[in-house]
C-alpha cells in the first residue's frame, strides 16, 4: 500500500490523496454476502433529525462480515482481499473446506491463497488466525476482540488498529487498547492475531468537501456562526467570541473536558483510563 498524492490540476486535487493497493480484487462480491442499506439521513421514525451531519452519500451494499467465526478447526482459503465502502479496513473473502464463503476483516500481511483458521485449541500464531486469549502468548498484537465471550468481535476493528496482550492472571487477561486504556477481559474471549489492514488510511487528505459528501457526511456549522435560538454560542455582533465559561453543545451541556461515560458495572474492569 502507498499514498498517492495528486498534482494540483484543480483546487480539489491540490490537497487530496488516495490509498493505492494494487492487491485489492476488482471482482464483484458474492450476492449471498451482500445486503441493501436503507438511508435515514439521521432521522428517526418521526422524521426528526436525531443524528446531525448525516445525509446523501453514494449508494452502497453492506458486506456481511463474520465477526464470530464459529466454524472451528476448519481451514479457510483466502480467495481475495476486497475493498469495503462501509469501513476503513479492507476485508478478505475466505472459503472453507465445505465450500462455505464469508467475509472477515483482513489483517496486515494477509494475501490471496493464504489459509486462516479459527479454533478454541492451540494453533499457529499467524495473522488471521482466531483463538481464545488464554491460548495466545503475552506480547502478541491482536484485533477483532470480544468484549464478552461469545458476543462477537467489537474491539479494534477499524483500519490500523491493534491491541497488545500485556499479561495473563488466572481467568483474566490484561489488554492495552488503541486509546491507551488498559482493561481486563475474560481469557475465554476470542481474538484474531495481527493488525487491522489499510494502516495508511489515517494519512489520507480528503482535499475537498465533496469527497466527504460521497461518504454521507454533511457540513458541520460552527455554533458561534449561528443565532442564539439555534446554539448557546450564537449571536453577538461581528466575530463575537463564545462568551461563556466553557464550550457547550447545541443542547447546553458541557462539550470539552467533561467525562461523558456513564457509571457502568464494567468500570471495575478498567485498570488505566484512556488518554484524554
Amino acid at each position: 500500500m502507498a499514498i498517492k498524492r495528486y498534482k494540483p490540476t484543480t483546487p480539489g486535487r491540490r490537497s487530496s490523496s488516495v490509498v493505492v493497493n494494487k492487491k485489492l480484487s476488482k471482482k464483484r462480491p458474492p450476492k449471498s454476502l451482500l445486503k441493501p442499506i436503507k438511508k435515514t439521513g439521521g432521522r428517526n421514525q418521526s422524521g426528526r433529525i436525531t443524528v446531525r451531519h448525516k445525509g446523501g452519500g453514494h449508494k452502497r451494499f453492506y458486506r456481511l462480515i463474520d465477526f464470530k467465526r464459529t466454524r472451528y478447526d476448519q481451514e479457510a482459503k483466502v480467495l481475495s482481499i476486497d475493498y469495503d465502502p462501509n469501513r476503513s479496513a479492507n476485508i478478505a473473502l475466505i472459503q472453507y473446506e465445505d465450500g462455505k464463503k464469508s467475509y472477515i476483516i483482513a489483517p496486515v500481511g494477509l494475501k490471496e491463497n493464504d489459509t486462516v483458521m479459527s479454533s478454541r485449541n492451540k494453533i499457529d500464531i499467524k495473522p488471521g488466525n482466531r483463538l481464545p486469549l488464554e491460548k495466545i502468548p503475552v506480547g502478541v498484537m491482536l484485533y477483532n476482540i470480544e468484549l464478552m465471550p461469545g458476543s462477537g468481535a467489537s474491539i479494534a476493528r477499524s483500519a490500523g488498529n491493534t491491541v497488545s496482550l500485556m499479561s495473563m492472571e488466572g481467568k483474566n487477561a490484561q489488554l492495552k487498547l488503541p486509546s491507551g486504556e488498559v482493561r481486563i477481559f475474560r481469557n475465554t474471549c476470542m481474538a484474531t492475531i495481527g493488525t487491522v489492514s489499510n494502516t495508511d488510511f489515517k494519512n489520507l487528505r480528503w482535499g475537498k468537501a465533496g469527497r466527504k459528501r460521497w461518504l454521507g457526511i454533511r457540513p458541520t456549522v460552527r455554533g458561534k456562526a449561528m443565532n442564539p435560538v439555534d446554539h448557546p454560542h450564537g449571536g453577538g455582533e461581528g466575530r463575537a467570541p463564545i462568551g461563556l465559561k466553557h464550550p457547550k453543545t447545541p443542547w447546553g451541556k458541557p462539550a470539552l473536558g467533561v467525562r461523558t461515560r456513564r457509571l457502568r458495572q464494567s468500570d471495575r474492569l478498567i485498570i488505566k483510563r484512556r488518554k484524554k
